[in-house]
């Protein structure tokens, strides 16, 4: 057992066993929601019950009140929470509650999972309750709750124990809820447009379709390895060669990084990709969803999001990425004497960076934090685009962009490649820089698949995460992601050797 077990609790489930009551039963009754529990109040006047209706409600115990005769419980559950009511002695035609049912109270503590059957009604102050006829005990929860008043504070331990901070902590269970929204609502859309949602390897032979340091796994009986993707983005452009013309998929990626406010080594992606379309196709499709999701959301189309009112409602503004190094950091992109000189006076690390890392990074830290409102940043330079295409008019840059909010990308976006010999010179480049996060191989699978020839097409990536930190206003991906990873928790106990 755990020290988290509190001695009486057990002493009560033994109490409970001894007196033949299970206190883990392997079933209940499918009950009533509590919301359903208070709307069959609503004709009732206060003092009043309905003997003639009997409704069952289950969930977590909390905040037991004794009053002599009377016993007030809150129970919570997935809609919400009510009060029951046990009560000693006769209401009009109601016997009131079984004595029985005040004995095994007794074995009860806060936080117990209980199902309680009774006649909706209103106290004497109209407070809808549900006035018990039986109790029964669903699961003895040997771990306290936290206080009452002060709930479960430290962020580490509430990340550690969400299993308790979802009915512990106001507002947490609603950020989830927004979450599943957020990605029906992408679905709703993107399903009336015709799209194929789809499922991809996580398993990927060669780290490819993004620029990131990957995890390493080893497949025994293969005798390989295998690496956790860092992006679908190779496996669904297969598909558009194999004719599936629009498809999408919502799924985990992995990437090998650091932790901070905004990046999680696993997080959420969708990636959608559209035969016979472009990257301007994308950015319509961007504003489609933002729109879809501010009108379900936030319909009065502005929002508070770190401080800043946010204006969500499309179209939204378009800024070209060699236009915005050139105003913020001061110089040109290309110019690598210039790049490390200004690097170094705001003492961007240098050493080991390709000189296109380092120009973007200068982006990253002189640009993106000022992009406040909604924003398309767009043909961002070849060499940082190696799965885009070169403008026509334009050889010097791709046809990409990245869409921001408050100074953090919520999009990626292309017009694809599909020149196999181009995207192999491309492949051969990355690698040769033995850059820690390019890949490390060609993947010769991927440009076989473009020499059978596939469609123009524009491909898009967006984060759930991020989304659901925006519209939830929350400043952390850790608030939005069930059980992010954390450092592992020092219990004291004794290191194997």
């Amino acid at each position: 057992m755990s020290d988290l077990v509190h001695p009486d609790r057990l002493r009560k489930l033994e109490t409970l066993r001894q007196e033949g009551v299970d206190p883990f039963p392997a079933r209940s009754i499918e009950p009533s929601t509590t919301n359903e529990v208070r709307s069959a109040t609503t004709s009732l006047e206060p003092g009043t019950l309905d003997t003639q209706v009997s409704l069952t409600v289950s969930g977590r115990m909390r905040s037991p009140r004794s009053f002599g005769k009377l016993i007030f419980i809150v129970v919570h559950d997935r809609a919400g929470k009510v009060q029951i009511a046990l009560e000693r002695g006769a209401r009009e035609s109601w016997p009131g509650t079984p004595e029985k049912v005040f004995q095994l109270f007794e074995r009860l503590d806060d936080g117990d999972q209980i199902q309680a059957t009774g006649r909706p009604g209103r106290t004497r102050k109209g407070e809808p309750t549900l006035f018990v006829d039986s109790l029964e005990l669903l699961a003895k929860a040997l771990a306290p709750p936290p206080e009452k008043w002060h709930g479960l504070q430290d962020t580490d331990t509430r990340f550690r124990r969400r299993y308790v901070d979802l009915w512990a902590n106001d507002g947490v269970r609603e950020v989830f809820e927004t979450r599943a929204k957020i990605i029906t609502t992408i679905r709703h859309l993107l399903d009336s447009e015709k799209y194929l949602e789809v499922e991809t390897p996580m398993l990927h032979p060669i780290a490819g379709g993004a620029t990131a340091r990957p995890f390493t796994t080893h497949h025994n009986a293969l005798d390989r390895d295998l690496y956790l993707r860092i992006a679908p983005e190779l496996y669904l452009k297969r598909l558009l060669v194999g004719g599936l013309e629009r498809v999408y998929e919502v799924g985990r990626v992995f990437r090998n990084e650091g932790i901070d406010t905004r990046h999680n080594p696993e997080f959420t992606m969708i990636e959608i990709y559209r035969a016979h379309a472009d990257y301007r196709h994308m950015m319509d499709l961007v504003e489609r969803i933002f729109g879809e999701l501010q009108k379900a959301l936030v319909p009065a189309g502005i929002m508070k999001f770190r401080d800043l009112d946010v204006d969500l409602r499309p179209p939204y503004r378009r800024e070209k990425y060699l236009d915005l190094f050139q105003k913020y950091v001061g110089g040109d992109f290309f110019d690598e004497t210039f790049c490390k000189k200004k690097a170094a006076e705001l003492r961007i690390p240098i050493a080991g960076k390709p000189p296109e890392k380092l120009a973007n990074d200068l982006f990253e830290e002189c640009v993106e934090g000022r992009l406040e409102q909604p924003t398309f940043i767009i043909d961002y330079p070849v060499p940082i685009c190696p799965l885009a295409k070169q403008k026509p008019d334009d050889r010097k840059v791709a046809e990409r962009f990245e869409f921001f909010v408050a100074g953090m990308e919520f999009a990626n976006a292309f017009s694809e490649l599909n020149d196999p010999i181009d995207q192999a010179a491309r492949f051969e480049a990355q690698v040769a820089t033995h850059d820690e996060e390019a890949p490390a191989a060609v993947d010769v699978d991927y440009v076989q698949a473009l020499e059978y020839g596939m469609p123009p097409a524009g491909g898009l990536g967006i984060g759930i995460d991020r989304l659901v930190m925006l519209f939830t206003g929350k400043n952390s991906i850790r608030e939005v992601v069930l059980f992010p990873l954390l450092r592992e928790e020092n219990t004291g106990a004794p290191q194997s050797k």
